[in-house]
């Protein structure tokens, strides 16, 4: 991915966007406070703060946006 990423809180309004990257990776939603990761204004991938687990769109390279969101939760964990 070229374009930048953006990486925030989910909110009560991004459940469906959770539901759906969960179907995508057939997974189980993620419960708790959430970080969502978007490239070109869509969400591509998603980590639990408490869970501890991600979502991901498997039809999407999200490797690297696995390891920046895991990242930006260490942070988020640590403060």
């Amino acid at each position: 991915m070229n374009s930048p990423i953006t990486i925030r809180e989910a909110n009560e309004a991004d459940a469906p966007v959770l539901r759906r990257l969960a179907e995508l990776d057939s997974a189980p939603p993620i419960k708790g406070p959430v970080l969502i990761a978007e490239h070109g204004g869509r969400a591509v991938a998603a980590v639990g703060l408490e869970e501890r687990r991600a979502i991901a769109d498997p039809f999407e390279p999200t490797q690297d946006v696995l390891q920046l969101l895991w990242g930006w939760a260490d942070e988020v964990q640590a403060a």
